[in-house]
């Protein structure tokens, strides 16, 4: 059951899994870091009233997470390990040499939930060029959805109604179609780097990288 305020997410990411606290109401979890895991979390943080997730910069291991939930409407704070480490230290939580886990970056999104400049540790909203994929992105998901409904619709059908669904089928995989090539395109020319980095990660497609990004 959810309580009433705002929860604080910390999570911990390694290169194989993710590791989940709250401030309160989440039993610690642990997924793997791949699309499958990003969709656990969320469909978990959606239960709940989320005012901050938190997680350290881990040399680019926490860009797809960090992507997924942001496109999702969750506000995402990524700070540096030496901010995360001398949190801890102040705190009280772990000697030179332990490892900050979930429940302290959550501890510590709740302290930056109260900060007066909260804001500035937020992570931007996308730019316009994320705008544009995003859109894309969207899109792409209702041709689906329509091509799926289009599909189911056939075997059914009388044989008078086969030929236009079959029109309505082949339309719909020719625009599909375009669309893939003009969001490989956008991404090819605005996101390269992050792009070939986000494909590193297992279980990661060119269309999984596109609805991150």
């Amino acid at each position: 059951m959810s309580l009433p305020g705002p929860l604080c997410i910390g999570i911990d990411v390694s290169k194989a899994t993710l590791d989940i606290a709250a401030s309160s109401a989440i039993e610690p979890f642990s997924v793997a870091n791949d699309t499958d895991g990003f969709d656990s979390i969320i469909a978990e943080l959606r239960k709940h009233s989320v005012a901050l997730v938190l997680m350290e910069a881990t040399g680019g291991l926490e860009a797809a997470v960090a992507c997924a939930l942001q496109a999702e409407g969750f506000e995402l704070a990524v700070v540096n390990p030496r901010q995360a480490r001398d949190f801890a230290r102040a705190m009280g939580y772990l000697a030179k040499t332990d490892r900050i886990d979930a429940r302290v970056l959550a501890q510590m999104a709740e302290v930056i939930n109260r900060h007066p400049e909260r804001s500035r540790f937020i992570r931007a909203l996308p730019d316009a060029e994320r705008q544009v994929l995003n859109a894309m992105v969207v899109r792409r998901r209702q041709l689906i959805a329509m091509l799926v409904a289009e599909r189911n619709r056939l075997h059914p059908a009388h044989p008078q109604s086969r030929k236009s669904i079959n029109t309505i089928i082949k339309a719909l995989e020719d625009e599909l179609a375009r669309l893939d090539d003009d969001m490989n395109n956008h991404i090819r020319s605005h996101f390269k780097e992050l792009s070939e980095r986000l494909s590193s990660i297992k279980g990661v497609g060119a269309m999984t990288v596109a609805a991150l990004l």
